[in-house]
């Protein structure tokens, strides 16, 4: 059982470590095995000795029968976004290939607070500004289903690194997709838990050492298996000692099962076309749905996409700029300034959004919670559990590839992550579910969506479609 443990997720690794079936040490070996031997390229600083050394630290808490986190001995790796003490955190970017972090991430801190053994950290874009996983310090990370595809990004390195059993769960972190396109293109779940349960102090961007980050950033976790799932966001939802914190978060339980559920499912939108095995996928979960006697519905969608997205450009380009230095900024302003009123260009929007007065930004926000407000009666007044909607236009791109082909008609490279941001901004849980294949391979998921704080709901409802989606409830 050793020797394939680590191709197990990560509730059954735990459970061999409570049956003291293997040592943490053990475990983590095996991890190390893996990804020494690995030709993705995923997991890219690591620490050995400190990770034993956290391994042997669990063990001897086993071994006296300690109090312990619910993430105690689990080897996991960690996004290099997040910073991490005494572990290198680039971000991906040449500036930093030498920045050793004094404290850690607050989600970091957490789960080692659970116990969790920090065994490396996961390549990314350079500041999370690709949806390709590559930078100039590491190189690209490969998707393991086909290294000619991309992994997706920014979160590219935790979804192949946990697609390719070098780790049973990886910290990613979503601000436009950045979670749940690599977990769709990976073949992996990914969840963007609810707006505010996680916090975000201590992911680059921002600067090292700023308190503050993105309005719409979402730490969160990937994982193999849904159950995973559910014990990663109970560690990040429990404050560590450091916070001192008065409260604990207390979600609520999932509401229904998979028979009582009220689905829509928005499987369409002349915004973002999908290709015809996406939408395939889409209807394969329909009658898994159907055949569990879910009752289901097909919508056009509670808000407009286009305005939505809209929207989120506004928001996404005017927190993107709090770092921006004085003499960049005032070249950004001189440049709005001399724009053609007609010129309606995607750089002409960008740099419009990225000058736009507090004024301006305070309407936008004043927008945003309206449309948090219709999502809210769509799930409350309109008696729906969870949307469900494609995670992407298509599987996997090719590696590098600037442009997205659905069936065969050319559409904008953004429209990859269209229908993960539909609530990026509004801060819903949103769970990527990997559900087929095409005719490549290459993996295949659909979005569920519920209201907020109702995370464990769609955490439960993807574990109750392994059954009825032909899948098993355990990975192998």
């Amino acid at each position: 059982m050793t020797t394939d443990l680590s191709r197990q997720p990560a509730h059954v690794q735990l459970q061999a470590l409570d049956r003291r079936e293997i040592s943490s040490r053990e475990l983590l070996d095996l991890h190390l095995d893996q990804i020494n031997t690995s030709q993705v390229n995923a997991v890219i600083t690591r620490d050995d000795d400190a990770a034993r050394a956290a391994a042997q630290a669990a063990d001897e808490r086993r071994a006296h029968n300690e109090d312990s986190g619910a993430l105690d001995g689990l080897p996991i790796t960690i996004k290099d976004s997040f910073e991490t003490a005494g572990l290198r955190t680039t971000s991906g970017a040449e500036d930093l290939a030498d920045h050793v972090p004094a404290r850690d991430a607050d989600a970091v801190a957490r789960l080692r607070h659970q116990g969790a053994v920090i065994m490396g950290k996961t390549n990314m874009p350079a500041y999370c500004q690709d949806l390709h996983t590559n930078n100039s310090l590491f190189g690209p990370t490969l998707n393991p289903h086909d290294p000619n595809h991309t992994t997706g990004g920014s979160s590219g390195g935790p979804a192949a690194a946990v697609a390719a059993h070098l780790t049973p769960a990886d910290l990613g972190s979503d601000l436009a997709g950045s979670l749940r396109l690599p977990a769709h293109y990976c073949g992996v779940y990914g969840l963007r838990p609810t707006l505010g349960l996680v916090p975000a102090r201590g992911h680059i961007p921002r600067p090292p050492g700023w308190i503050t980050s993105s309005d719409m950033l979402t730490p969160g976790p990937l994982a193999r298996h849904p159950r995973d799932l559910g014990l990663l966001l109970d560690a990040l939802t429990t404050p560590s000692p450091a916070e001192n914190s008065p409260w604990l978060v207390r979600l609520p339980a999932a509401r229904r099962g998979i028979g009582q559920l009220r689905v829509a499912v928005w499987a369409e939108d002349p915004s973002c076309p999908v290709d015809r095995a996406t939408a395939q996928a889409l209807d394969t979960v329909e009658q898994a749905l159907a055949a569990a006697g879910t009752k289901i519905r097909r919508t056009a969608g509670p808000v407009s996409f286009a305005d939505s997205l809209r929207l989120f450009e506004q928001l996404l380009h005017a927190t993107a700029t709090a770092a921006t230095d004085d003499e960049s900024g005032a070249a950004e302003l001189a440049a709005a300034r001399d724009l053609p009123g007609d010129d309606a260009s995607p750089r002409a929007a960008v740099l419009r959004h990225r000058t736009q007065t507090h004024r301006a930004w305070l309407r936008a926000n004043e927008e945003r919670l309206r449309l948090r407000g219709t999502w809210q009666r769509f799930f409350a007044d309109a008696e729906h559990d969870v949307l469900i909607t494609p995670a992407a236009p298509t599987p996997a791109i090719p590696a590098g590839s600037r442009s997205l082909s659905v069936d065969g008609i050319e559409r904008s490279f953004f429209d990859q992550t269209g229908w993960a941001n539909l609530t990026s901004h509004i801060g819903l849980p949103s769970l990527v579910v990997p559900v087929a294949r095409n005719e490549e391979g290459l993996p295949i998921g659909v979005q569920l969506v519920g209201p907020a704080y109702d995370d464990r709901s769609l955490i439960a409802l993807a574990q109750e479609l392994l059954p009825f989606l032909g899948m098993p409830t355990q990975v192998r």
